[in-house]
């Protein structure tokens, strides 16, 4: 008895001294979101799309045809250039279909990595989120700072509202149409109204995933593209449109996402599953974000 009990104080002492581990700066959303601009050299995708990086990011001009971006201040219109080729050529089939001018919220930072706010995932260049609002017209770059979503969705009968129309329908198809996106997490009834309706082709319905929130945009995410050896794709969807019992689990346990007063600061997010490679991005040479004309000189943004 007297042995065991000296092994467990022993036990005991070794763990209070035993020191936690370091958290590496390439592992935390303070490094990630003070880095001045992109790195230099190509474009390359690492590690998932929740815990990773990439290198050679490009920003997305801040309107073209069919689109603009809004909320610049924040920063986060970076990509993978194939996410930019998709969202320009995305833009166009929205201008030739007549719909109006589609509003492109969160991409990534400079770099990927872990947001201080907002997202888990866009941490590689290959997320875009796209607001559902089709009924404003191409605004100045100041003026796009303070918008509000409209949101889609009636939590209590967990149907779409009024305010849907053909137009977002035609907009959220256009999008999931595209061979490089891999899939498109809209909220659970926007996925049930997309079931509904009559479409010519139902393939691109497998595509739509349901998720909680997204009532307001729907979360554009990309394949890792080809020669990027370090993006990690998600597993394979299951086959099907995705409109039977798997969204009606979803419908039953629906809820919005939780939405944060103005000013409120978030905990810096920690990510340890963020490659170590992601440590030679953080801290590669790059280029500066330029200040944006018609607002004021930008800054990275640390708060929603």
């Amino acid at each position: 008895m007297a042995v065991s009990v000296s092994l467990s104080a022993g036990s005991a002492e070794a763990a209070r001294k035993k020191k936690p581990q370091p958290i590496p700066a390439y592992a935390t959303s303070v490094a990630w979101a003070a880095v001045p601009g992109p790195s230099l050299g190509a474009a390359q995708p690492i590690g998932g799309y929740a815990a990773g990086c990439i290198a050679g990011a490009r920003p997305l001009p801040p309107e073209g045809v069919g689109y603009q971006v809004i909320r610049l201040s924040r920063q986060r219109n970076y990509g993978h250039p194939v996410l930019i080729d998709t969202l320009r050529e995305f833009g166009r089939r929205v201008a030739a279909a007549g719909l109006g001018t589609a509003l492109i919220g969160d991409m990534g930072q400079a770099r990927g990595g872990p947001m201080p706010s907002g997202h888990a995932s866009h941490q590689i260049g290959l997320d875009a989120d796209v607001w559902l609002r089709l009924d404003l017209p191409p605004m100045g770059r100041a003026g796009r700072e303070r918008l509000d979503e409209i949101k889609y969705v009636d939590y209590d009968r967990m149907r779409v509202t009024a305010d849907w129309s053909d137009r977002q329908a035609r907009m959220v198809q256009i999008a999931a149409s595209d061979p490089r996106v891999a899939r498109i997490f809209v909220n659970p009834a926007i996925k049930l109204a997309m079931c509904q309706r009559s479409w010519p082709d139902r393939g691109f319905l497998n595509k739509l995933r349901p998720w909680n929130g997204h009532d307001g945009h729907m979360h554009i995410r990309l394949s890792c593209p080809p020669g990027s050896p370090q993006c990690e794709a998600q597993a394979a969807q299951p086959d099907g449109d995705g409109c039977g019992e798997e969204l009606i689990s979803w419908l039953d346990s629906a809820s919005p996402a939780i939405e944060h007063p103005p000013g409120h600061q978030p905990e810096p997010r920690v990510v340890r599953k963020v490659p170590a490679a992601c440590r030679t991005v953080l801290n590669a040479a790059g280029t500066r974000m330029a200040s944006l004309p018609e607002s004021a000189p930008a800054t990275v943004a640390t708060t929603r």
